[in-house]
């Protein structure tokens, strides 16, 4: 209820026609994991080097329907994040400009279901450039695998100490590791949290 009369209002601030279809709704069962390295930690001040995201359909991961894009910062690349993702500013001298890979991922995501680890951070990221683009935050349905993991762990052990870490809950879920830190490998990996706890009976999404 509290997201249909959100985006009932977001897409009153739309400015171009052609996005209208972000806002229609998607019974399908599918779903886009998706994954960004940035410049650094502020939505506000930091700007997206690599966006990584895969389609999940009908319980499969089609790794023939994937996302991999570079973008060449505006902002300075700071020395932790390059310490995390091993971008380099050498490495962007012939990446793509944010409007445009911005433009293919919102046609890649459509009116999909949204699904990441620490997702807020990477919508916020996003919403940065889609804003003052066509004049609206993302619409689409999310799922948080942190928050999924966590009710399911809190059914099993009630105020138990949670251990939320992407790393823990990968060994947790007996999930291959990938090499970390590389959009599309984190967005791979967080599908695969996403359906070994979707499909897991004890676990109901909302």
């Amino acid at each position: 209820m509290f997201r249909s009369l959100k985006n009932y209002f977001n897409k009153k601030s739309l400015l171009d026609e052609k996005y209208e279809y972000l806002f229609e709704e998607n019974n399908e069962d599918e779903y886009i994991c998706f994954d960004c390295e940035t410049t650094g930690l502020n939505p506000k001040e930091d700007d997206i080097v690599s966006i990584g995201a895969v389609l999940i359909k009908n319980n499969t991961i089609v790794s023939s329907k994937k996302f991999v894009r570079f973008i060449k910062p505006k902002t300075k690349l700071q020395a932790e994040s390059i310490k995390i993702h091993h971008i380099r500013t050498c490495d962007l001298e012939n990446a793509d400009d944010i409007d445009n890979v911005i433009e293919d991922f919102l046609e890649f995501i459509g009116n999909k279901k949204l699904v990441g680890y620490f997702l807020e951070f990477d919508i916020a990221m996003i919403n940065k450039y889609i804003k003052p683009k066509i004049g609206i935050y993302l619409p689409n349905k999310t799922y948080e695998v942190s928050a999924i993991y966590h009710d399911y762990k809190n059914e099993l052990i009630p105020q138990g100490n949670i251990d939320l870490r992407f790393d823990s809950i990968m060994n947790d879920l007996n999930i291959p590791y990938m090499g970390k830190h590389d959009a599309y490998n984190d967005a791979l990996m967080t599908s695969m949290m996403f359906l070994k706890l979707k499909n897991n009976k004890k676990v109901k999404l909302k």
